[in-house]
């Protein structure tokens, strides 16, 4: 059998593992694209790198903690305006309607005695790695799906009989060691699993033996299936099959769309057989802000080449070697645009630069203002391949021990100890 453990409102639980103050009253944590990377002076800004999975990325993080004034107000022509996004919300402040992507500023209008705390993914990252470490000894194979939800494979290490209880402890000592709540799904299949826990929340177990998926999933409506995209929710309406159980009848339907379909299929029906995956190995790594427009091209070359810095870090820290960049622009008329290039070099700060610079160059539309950026490299490839270039393997290995020696002055201090000429 396999377990799906999802930390509840996990954000805002990891808050009140540190303040008890907060307990049993309607909290939120909010975010904002943070912009701060941008800024010219020095920040003493971080990488936490611990956790791997889907979802779980890198976080930047500052060393002062700052006030819900200082990071969620603005104060433009004198007026006050309050920014940025609900993230996650307790289940006293879910009561008063305040949802995950809700603005902070509608939140507050809900319920005005909402605490609405700024972020500290320093804390969730963390939490996150102590608890998947401590799942690593209770468990033989564990997953981390993201920062807050992991599976685990307990297939021939407990018995069916023993399952409840097992899982009963694992929430009882994660809520001692941890102060954390959790909610536990269990099944023969891995998605199925993850449905369980949706009906366990909060702080519950579900278990579904193999022959009782039928029943449970019977009324869930087809949208909150793991991995029935918005594409699949339209395709299935077509066909007037609003529920799992009514897709459940459907086999030849899903076989018609190919290996696509009869995964899906099988997942609902909870015999896929798929396992879990020990290790989520990097596919590729990207960064991107959102900020208020700007028409300085001078200006966004420099955000880029900043992000490219952070990109740098990320891959060193990994010792991978990307082959390929992307850059996509988005513009304050709506319109978007992206690029992309592979080049089979050794990769170095100085190559990643300029090549995003570059493909911003060839992108860019050249009118209005640009208000997202968006940076990723990906295709990476092992650095003794034969394929990587050798009409500049000299300059690149260069290039390359230059950056490695950057690289451990920002591990020891920090990831702006050192800036190129045209960031600043």
């Amino acid at each position: 059998m396999i377990l799906h453990l999802d930390l509840d409102s996990f954000f805002a639980s990891a808050h009140r593992s540190r303040d008890k103050r907060l307990l049993h009253r309607p909290i939120a944590v909010g975010g904002r694209s943070n912009l701060r990377i941008f800024d010219r002076a020095k920040r003493g800004i971080r990488l936490y790198n611990h956790n791997s999975g889907a979802f779980v990325n890198p976080v930047f993080y500052h060393q002062h903690q700052e006030d819900f004034e200082r990071f969620f107000v603005d104060h433009i022509n004198g007026k006050r305006k309050i920014r940025g996004i609900i993230t996650t919300a307790s289940y006293e402040a879910r009561a008063y309607g305040i949802k995950t992507g809700m603005s902070v500023a509608e939140a507050l209008r809900l319920c005005p005695d909402l605490i609405v705390l700024v972020p500290d993914y320093l804390l969730y990252h963390e939490l996150s790695h102590a608890i998947y470490q401590f799942l690593e000894l209770e468990i033989p194979a564990v997953e981390q799906y993201s920062i807050d939800e992991f599976f685990g494979d307990v297939k021939g290490w407990i018995s069916d009989r023993e399952l409840l209880a097992f899982a009963y402890r694992l929430q009882r000592e994660i809520r001692e060691r941890f102060e954390l709540p959790i909610s536990i799904g269990i099944a023969e299949g891995k998605w199925i699993a993850k449905l369980a826990t949706e009906y366990a929340k909060p702080n519950g177990i579900c278990l579904i033996p193999q022959g009782e998926i039928g029943r449970f999933i019977h009324e869930i409506p087809i949208e909150e299936f793991p991995g029935i995209s918005k594409g699949y929710k339209k395709r299935l309406e077509r066909y007037k099959i609003e529920t799992l159980g009514e897709a459940l009848k459907r086999k030849d339907l899903f076989y018609g769309w190919g290996k696509p379909g009869k995964m899906l299929y099988h997942r609902i029906k909870g015999d896929d057989g798929e396992g879990i995956s020990v290790k989520n190995s990097r596919k590729s790594i990207g960064l991107s802000r959102t900020f208020d427009p700007i028409r300085s091209r001078e200006e966004i070359r420099r955000r880029i080449v900043i992000l490219a810095r952070h990109i740098v870090y990320m891959v060193q820290k990994i010792g991978a070697n990307p082959t390929t960049y992307y850059v996509g622009i988005r513009y304050d008329f709506g319109q978007r645009v992206k690029g992309r290039k592979t080049v089979d070099r050794l990769f170095s700060e100085a190559l990643c630069k300029a090549i995003f610079v570059e493909i911003f160059e060839e992108i860019d539309l050249g009118v209005g203002s640009v208000t997202k950026l968006s940076v990723r490299v990906s295709n990476f490839s092992d650095q003794k391949c034969k394929t990587l270039s050798l009409l500049e393997w000299n300059r690149d290995i260069s290039a390359q021990q230059l950056s490695r020696s950057v690289q451990r002055m920002r591990e020891k201090y920090t990831l702006d100890v050192i800036k190129g000429a045209n960031e600043l």
